[in-house]
C-alpha cells in the first residue's frame, strides 16, 4: 500500500507494469525430451543461457542445472572396467616351465609364471616409462 499525495507541485508517477498470475502458482513439469532440447539450444555456439531461459519461462540457474545433469549422466555411463583376454597358447612346449606373455604398447614381456606379483608390476611399470 502507499500513500498518495494531492500536491500540485509534484508530477504523478509514471505507469508501470503489472503482473497478474491467476494459475495455481505450481511448479512446471519439464518433460526430458524438453530439456534435452533447450540444453541442445544453449549449447551451439554463441548462445546466451539467459536469453534461451527467459524466452521458455525459466531461470538461467535451472537451465545451468539441467546442463550439469546433462554432463554428469554422460560420465557416468563410462564403460565399466574389465578384464583383459587370456590366450592360452601350446605353440612352445619345450620350455622348461609355463610362462606368462604380456603384450603393451607394442613391447613382449615374457615372465615364469612363478614370478611374485609384485616383480611382474615392477616390470610393467619400467616398460611403461620406458615408451
Amino acid at each position: 500500500m502507499t500513500d498518495t499525495k494531492d500536491d500540485p507541485r509534484t508530477k504523478p508517477a509514471a505507469a508501470q507494469r503489472v503482473e497478474i498470475f491467476t494459475g495455481a502458482g505450481r511448479r512446471r513439469n519439464w518433460s526430458a525430451e524438453e530439456k534435452a532440447r533447450l540444453v541442445a539450444e544453449s549449447l551451439t555456439p554463441g548462445a546466451s543461457v539467459s536469453a534461451i531461459a527467459r524466452a521458455h519461462g525459466l531461470t538461467p540457474a535451472q537451465l545451468f542445472r539441467w546442463r550439469r545433469d546433462g554432463e554428469a549422466a554422460q560420465t557416468s555411463q563410462t564403460p565399466a572396467l574389465s578384464f583383459a583376454p587370456v590366450v592360452l597358447s601350446e605353440s612352445t612346449p619345450n620350455l622348461p616351465m609355463a610362462m606368462i606373455e604380456i603384450e603393451l604398447k607394442g613391447a613382449r614381456l615374457r615372465v615364469p609364471s612363478a614370478t611374485r606379483p609384485a616383480t611382474i608390476v615392477a616390470l610393467l611399470k619400467a616398460l611403461r616409462s620406458a615408451r
